[in-house]
């Protein structure tokens, strides 16, 4: 392995694994994330030779004050400083890497890539940071003792300087040469990482975990969620059902051994009470009240009972805008909060119009919540007034007629809403087809044309159709948005719950029944459609498990699990060593471990002691038989030296020998073609490994006079 080569990818894979865990770390701009990137790969992919032409030593200079010309526009014109920070740190690395010359500039490259580290340590710390890390750890020994060494070299060819036989250092054949490093070299400077993983592994899980959460300083970047706005527009909602990004997770306890592989949750978002012809809003979107709170019990219908409630553990993402998703049985909540935050960043809740629920978490994180669910006990009727009646009740002046007859006409003879509601469910089901590019949306009124032209649409039209119909014959309703359900993560444990698998539904009041749910669209067409068989789920599965548990047990690792490790290993000491055994007894005195360690101390110190006095001191290495005709060769060489040199021919400090006796080749020199003779048996036995008999050295020897010897002519002109 060539060491210039293996030097240059060690050091380029740092690179890369530094940016892209500052590209994973989400404080870029999607397009910019790619622009850097692509500018990664053009720069690694420019030739080493290209890296002396001036056009690349101007990029050099130029491109880092431009860059901090450009950073400092954006800063001036309103943007915020961190995104504008990282920008500017991974385009410094892309220039710095397309421009480089040399192991000082390969140095600078190592920096930025461990200060890129840092940055995604601080701004992201996911899953792909994980990952970043580890390459990093693996690859970074090995690249900072060859950029030392090549440093070195480097150095003492810009000095001047000469190797142990006396001749100038050969920078460009060092690079070239394959056996200055090997892969025992490559191993075992890979295999420090294992010793450094160890050490920071241990520091990670031992240092106290408390009140640490101001060191948090990194924030995720909230998606914003399709159909959880303020206002919904009909045929405006878009394709709710192509992202695959994970929502949140849900934890069922007591699950049965072959759990569902899709389970119908129906987490409820938000809800709307108003329809204008073609968007659904609150008429209240305003009223909020903070949430009653018992520690980190939050009052619904009642406090949870932690003996008789079932419950549903859920891991929400970071959203905008930040809604609380529940069941509609839900009856309390308990925070999972870490237990290092600080008293400012214990996330706080509202409870808004229609039921709705909001978080607030300074640092922009998601929210973990126990969910407690009504029991056999629980009544959540309660009453409608007649003010709330009339507004769940309101219909759109410019309602076409024959929306109202249709109610009429499906529900002929029927009084009891109930039944009424069944009715309505199941004609949109069975007569309407489900279609995410329906053409009603553009319609200008959309649920007149999804109901009698197109007949086909996504879960928007048939909840709003079956709202309107049921308030066009008296019922109160409201139109909810959440997600359906989630597809089991057999990896995980969990239900993931993607953004594809929003949903719309209807909530109808029913005397002596309250809010009673119905689902208007087709059950295959609403039910999650995550992929369960086949290599992407698999892999899609592992990848997800992966990420959750490096999210919980790296990411959210908190003093309460500090405690619990170090809980689990007290019991296992207690359970390995018994109580009143005599490793328990020795180790529960101090004075008794001190003695444990004195002995343990000497015992090594005597073994040592004995293995140095018993070692034979036998005479002084001698030089090895290659390392005696590496000299006698340079000997010779040294003097044809000065053979060139008295014949006007001295070869220049720091020009290897092989160029050197090409360029009296190509002058035409007299004694060009002896020097090349006699240098490339020089090099043969050097650096090649041929043999020097001493009928060979005698010749070389004789060769070298003769050259001495030659007449006044031979001289160079």
């Amino acid at each position: 392995m060539r060491f210039g080569l293996v030097h240059r990818i060690m050091t380029d894979a740092l690179a890369a694994l530094g940016l892209l865990a500052l590209v994973t770390s989400g404080e870029l701009d999607r397009w910019i994330a790619g622009g850097v990137l692509l500018g990664l790969c053009l720069a690694l992919l420019v030739p080493e030779s290209w890296h002396d032409r001036p056009f690349l030593r101007r990029v050099g200079v130029v491109g880092p004050l431009g860059l901090l010309g450009l950073q400092i526009g954006r800063l001036a014109s309103g943007a915020e400083l961190l995104p504008v920070a990282v920008e500017f740190a991974a385009g410094l690395q892309v220039v710095r890497l397309a421009t480089r010359r040399g192991a000082a500039h390969d140095q600078q490259v190592i920096v930025l890539a461990l200060m890129h580290l840092i940055a995604g340590t601080v701004l992201g710390g996911g899953l792909a940071y994980g990952l970043c890390f580890v390459g990093f750890l693996i690859v970074a020994p090995g690249a900072l003792v060859l950029s030392h060494l090549r440093r070195e070299v480097e150095g003492n060819y810009r000095q001047g300087a000469r190797d142990r036989t006396g001749l100038p250092v050969d920078v460009p054949r060092i690079l070239r040469s394959r056996r200055v490093i090997g892969r025992s070299f490559l191993l075992f400077t890979c295999s420090l990482s294992v010793p450094i993983f160890v050490f920071t592994a241990a520091l990670f899980v031992l240092f106290p975990r408390v009140g640490l959460s101001f060191l948090l300083l990194n924030h995720v970047r909230p998606e914003r969620m399709v159909g959880f706005s303020d206002r919904v527009d009909l045929g405006g909602v878009g394709k709710l059902r192509t992202d695959p990004t994970v929502v949140l997770r849900v934890s069922i306890p007591d699950l049965p051994p072959e759990p569902p592989p899709r389970l119908a949750l129906y987490l409820k978002g938000t809800a709307f009470d108003r329809y204008d012809g073609r968007t659904w809003s609150r008429s209240r979107p305003f009223d909020r009240a903070r949430a009653e709170r018992r520690g980190k019990s939050v009052r619904l219908q009642r406090f949870p009972d932690p003996v008789r409630d079932r419950k549903l553990i859920v891991d929400l993402e970071p959203i905008e805008p930040r809604v609380v998703f529940l069941p509609a049985d839900a009856v309390a909540l308990t925070l999972v909060a870490p237990t290092n935050a600080l008293l400012g960043q214990v996330p706080e809740l509202e409870l808004g119009a229609e039921g709705s629920l909001y978080y607030h978490t300074p640092d922009e994180r998601g929210l973990r919540y126990e969910v407690s669910l009504a029991g056999p006990d629980d009544a959540l009727r309660g009453e409608l007034e007649l003010p709330d009646r009339n507004r769940y009740l309101g219909l759109p002046p410019n309602l076409p007629a024959r929306v109202r007859e249709l109610g009429k006409l499906w529900t002929a003879g029927v009084q009891d809403p109930l039944t009424q509601a069944r009715l309505v469910e199941t004609r949109l089901r069975k007569d309407y087809r489900y279609d995410l590019e329906s053409p009603s949306g553009a319609s200008e009124n959309p649920l007149d044309h999804f109901l009698f032209v197109s007949k086909r649409g996504h879960c928007e039209f048939y909840s709003t159709a079956m709202a309107v119909i049921l308030r066009s014959i008296n019922v109160p309703t409201r139109n909810v948005t959440g997600f359906i359900g989630g597809t089991y993560n057999r990896f995980a444990g969990t239900y993931a719950v993607r953004q594809g698998d929003a949903h719309s539904w209807v909530e109808a009041y029913v005397d002596g029944l309250g809010w009673t749910r119905f689902d208007p669209t087709p059950p295959a067409s609403s039910a999650p459609r995550s992929e369960i068989h086949g290599l992407f789920a698999t892999v899609r599965d592992i990848v997800e498990a992966m990420s959750q548990r490096w999210d919980h047990h790296v990411v959210g690792y908190d003093l309460k699990q500090q405690l619990g490790l170090a809980r689990t290993m007290r019991e296992h000491y207690r359970a390995l060593f018994p109580e009143g055994g005599v490793v328990r007894r020795t180790f529960d005195q101090p004075r008794h471990v001190l003695l444990v360690l004195a002995v343990a101390g000497g015992v090594i110190a005597a073994v040592v002691v004995f293995r140095r006095r018993r070692r034979p001191r036998g005479p002084e290495l001698q030089p090895s038989e290659r390392e005696l005709v590496a000299r006698r060769i340079t000997e010779l060489y040294r003097s044809l030296d000065q053979v060139m040199t008295l014949r006007g021919a001295a070869r220049p400090t720091g020009t290897p020998p092989y160029t050197h006796a090409r360029a009296l080749v190509a002058l035409g020199h007299p004694i060009a073609a002896e020097v090349m003779a006699l240098t490339e048996q020089y090099q043969s036995v050097r650096f090649g490994g041929a043999p020097l008999s001493e009928e060979a050295r005698k010749e070389f020897q004789e060769r070298v006079r003769a050259l001495q010897r030659a007449p006044e002519t031979a001289k160079a002109a």
